[in-house]
């Protein structure tokens, strides 16, 4: 069958019902999660008044779930073969649900990092098996669809989760910050119990201890080197390097690896990939950068940063018909546009004293293009695997997302950190375009039309 005749005919296919009930049932579980570190890095400054904690250990809070985070990501691929994709999310979300509650009780600082642990176990599986799970249901057809529901909750949900946090550190407890996850989980555990349908689990297949001794390590160390300053990050990044490249030379020797990077081979997902890095440094680079933006260059308090930053995710609504505009034409002129669109919408930061009118435009404008952008970035990464790599390339992606996102917060960081007064942020916002360009450029490189799964299966 000739590969165009292909893509259009599922381009001209509407998503299945059930694929979208399904679809629905595993982002309600995923916005916990999603929501939770935007609320939590708010309330940072609270918990440490009232836990008494100092600002060395109230980092912790947000960096052991991220550590947590990234050491369990890396088995997800091998869980949801050995264990069965809906029993191993009913587990993540009862793991996330625990975390959550504990967390709420925490009676100190020490107690609450710890049970900040347990919530990162469980977040860091959920979002690899919603994509594993979706996307096998689907079978490569409309992908772009599938995407546009299950990805622009991933992206408005941390834009608005500012003016959740703000609302609650202003008129609750912290514990409420935690509490807050609790129904969300309990409705998506009920829903998945009746929901989600069983997969053959594998209870042969091998895990690949050897990459689990050097991936997982490799990982947190590299993310908590990206989290710190100084010594610890001179010493971190280099070291959590080493260990991935030795994950990558054993991966490609064995025959069943934790990670199977043969994937890269597969051009449109090398370049999905390597733009999924791009997009995650725009998305969590810009994340880190807006509200202290709005709170230190423009003098704005906690709750109206986080409601002046709103407009983003009335960008990324608008973003949902980008997704059967990619099934027609494919990943290539979405992700383009969608970069071009997220450059034009951070230039007005770099102006001395723009307009509030001007910055409310151009969040919008930045969200829909870094929304448009992610959803057909994903498109191109699962188009044309068969079902048997799905699970290898969910665990690719969000790793990959994960790293993007804290090498875009590190060098913006380190960028607004050695700048100078008034030019500091525009300075800091030049790099994140500069970013966005670069990653125009690599979209370029994306395929013009991807083979369907049943084609290369």
């Amino acid at each position: 069958m000739p590969e165009t005749t292909t893509h259009s005919t599922h381009s001209s296919e509407r998503l299945d019902p059930a694929v979208r009930k399904l679809a629905g049932i595993l982002v309600l579980g995923a916005l916990a999660p999603l929501l939770d570190s935007t609320i939590v890095s708010i309330a940072l400054h609270t918990l440490g008044h009232d836990l008494g904690a100092s600002t060395t250990s109230l980092q912790w809070v947000s960096t052991a779930y991220l550590l947590a985070l990234a050491t369990v990501v890396p088995v997800s691929g091998w869980a949801v073969e050995r264990f069965d994709s809906r029993r191993v999310w009913l587990g993540a979300l009862l793991l996330f649900l625990a975390g959550s509650l504990l967390c709420g009780l925490a009676w100190n600082i020490g107690s609450l990092i710890a049970f900040r642990v347990i919530q990162g176990i469980g977040g860091g599986l959920l979002l690899p098996v919603l994509q594993t799970l979706v996307m096998r249901a689907a079978g490569g057809r409309s992908l772009g669809r599938l995407m546009a529901a299950i990805t622009l909750p991933a992206m408005v949900v941390p834009i608005l989760g500012p003016v959740v946090g703000g609302l609650i550190v202003g008129h609750l407890s912290w514990r409420w910050i935690f509490y807050v996850n609790l129904p969300v989980c309990l409705l998506a555990l009920a829903l998945a119990w009746r929901g989600v349908p069983k997969d053959t689990p594998r209870p042969r297949h091998h895990l690949d201890l050897t990459g689990l001794l050097l991936l997982s390590p490799g990982l947190a160390t590299l993310v908590y080197g990206l989290s710190e300053t100084g010594a610890a990050r001179a010493t971190a990044i280099p070291v959590g390097a080493v260990l991935i490249a030795l994950f990558a030379r054993h991966a490609l020797r064995v025959r069943e690896p934790l990670v199977d990077l043969r994937l890269f081979r597969d051009r449109a997902f090398a370049v999905s990939s390597i733009l999924t890095f791009l997009n995650g440094l725009a998305l969590f680079g810009g994340m880190f950068l807006l509200p202290l933006y709005y709170q230190q260059a423009r003098g704005e308090g906690v709750i109206a940063a986080g409601l002046l930053l709103a407009p983003q995710g009335l960008g990324s609504l608008l973003a949902r018909v980008t997704g059967p505009l990619t099934d027609r034409l494919g990943p290539r002129p979405v992700t383009v546009a969608g970069m071009l669109l997220c450059a034009l919408g951070t230039l007005p930061f770099l102006l001395p004293h723009p307009g509030a009118a001007l910055l409310l435009v151009a969040l919008v404008v930045r969200g829909l293009g870094v929304s448009a952008a992610n959803l057909a970035v994903m498109v191109g990464a699962y188009q044309g695997l068969d079902r048997a790599r799905i699970p290898h390339a969910s665990t690719t992606v969000r790793i990959v997302q994960q790293l993007g996102g804290g090498v875009g917060t590190a060098v913006l960081a380190t960028v607004l950190a050695h700048g100078h007064g008034s030019t500091a942020f525009p300075h800091a916002f030049a790099w994140a375009t500069a970013f966005t360009v670069v990653a125009c450029l690599v979209g370029l490189c994306l395929p013009v039309r991807v083979a369907s799964a049943e084609r290369r299966s």
